[in-house]
């Protein structure tokens, strides 16, 4: 299939030192414990493969891509896992990618358009679709808005709430739910909607925010004590959910890491890894690496300091404008078992659809 060029997480490896044997072998190991998840042993090769070769000489053939680090042996006397090295090997030389069927495309094409939808919500729709096709985890970077701002609405929701409407200047739409303080005026809302509207003037939210505290500051808003707290909490939830920030992740579908997991330590290595994926450090290099790649990106077990202790595997790929900005990153993360030869296409795929429509 055509596809975009993928990079890969570490030094490339070729295949062209492995002879037919122990390249049919390898293959064929690596998509049994893709199937499984279990140790592949001789036997179970011998029945399977084309070859006519006994367990012995399997064996013999496995020792030596035990030797060269493609695979190894989690017991004694057990069968054989492919290491992060061996799948990388798979991935990159011995895999053949299919066409993604029809109704798949258009089911992407389908989730991923953005008409009535801001960009937040585009990719979070696109991020759920992901951890569905792909049996694992969605995971979505928004960078940085730094846009001038186009308007500014609070608008009343009832129980004393409101929600606060962002328009930038490039489209995009930031909405974020705030508490009112008791005893607000009726005309309040309108007021602060009129008040931030008339300072815009080409501001980004930063800016604006900036203005708006130097004038309560130095009592110079204008705004009785009720209104200013609308104001400053309007622009503080908008700033802390990712607008003013260096990114937002989204993650979809995380329970889906922990299906069939039964070991306490794995649990706790998957939840820290949802630790570390909140943290502002994090979503900044996810943008650092987007940035830096063209196609899709595939980084396996050890190969990304992220999940160098939970055995996952990250394949994500950028969603640029038409004038090559980075837009954000879109990718699953799953176990190092994942149908790479199904998960890369669906990556692909999404990120060039959602380039189109946001770009």
């Amino acid at each position: 299939m055509q596809m975009s060029s993928f990079r890969a997480g570490s030094a490339h490896i070729s295949p062209a030192n492995l002879d037919s044997r122990s390249t049919a072998i390898l293959r064929e190991l690596v998509e049994v414990y893709m199937q499984t998840g279990e140790p592949v042993g001789s036997r179970t090769l011998s029945r399977r493969l084309p070859l006519n070769l006994s367990p012995a000489s399997i064996r013999n053939v496995m020792q030596d891509l035990e030797e060269a680090g493609l695979i190894y042996a989690p017991h004694t006397s057990a069968g054989r896992l492919p290491t992060d090295r061996g799948l990388r090997l798979f991935v990159e030389g011995l895999l053949e990618f299919g066409d993604l069927a029809e109704e798949d495309r258009e089911a992407i094409a389908a989730r991923c358009a953005a008409h009535g939808r801001s960009l937040q919500e585009t990719l979070a729709e696109a991020g759920q679709m992901l951890s569905g096709l792909a049996g694992a985890a969605g995971l979505v970077v928004a960078p940085k808005a730094d846009a001038p701002v186009k308007h500014i609405e609070f608008v009343p929701l009832g129980l004393n709430r409101a929600l606060v409407v962002l328009v930038s200047a490039d489209g995009q739409v930031e909405n974020r739910i705030i508490d009112l303080p008791p005893g607000l005026p009726s005309g309040a809302l309108a007021q602060a909607t009129n008040y931030l509207n008339a300072r815009l003037n080409g501001q980004t939210l930063e800016g604006l925010r900036s203005l708006v505290d130097a004038e309560i500051n130095a009592n110079r808003s204008a705004l009785d004590a009720l209104t200013k707290q609308v104001v400053e909490s309007g622009l503080g939830v908008l700033a802390g959910g990712g607008a003013a920030s260096g990114g937002s992740l989204i993650l979809r579908g995380q329970s889906r890491l922990l299906q069939n997991v039964d070991h306490l330590a794995k649990v706790q290595e998957i939840q820290a890894l949802f630790d570390r994926l909140e943290a502002q450090e994090t979503v900044l290099r996810l943008l650092e690496m987007a940035q830096r790649g063209q196609g899709v990106q595939i980084f396996i077990g050890a190969e990304n300091a992220l999940f160098n202790a939970s055995g996952l595997s990250l394949i994500f790929a950028p969603i640029r404008s038409s004038e090559e900005r980075i837009l954000g990153a879109i990718g699953v993360i799953g176990p190092t078992r994942l149908n790479y030869g199904r998960v890369i296409p669906v990556v692909d795929y999404t990120a060039r659809v959602l380039s189109e429509v946001l770009g």
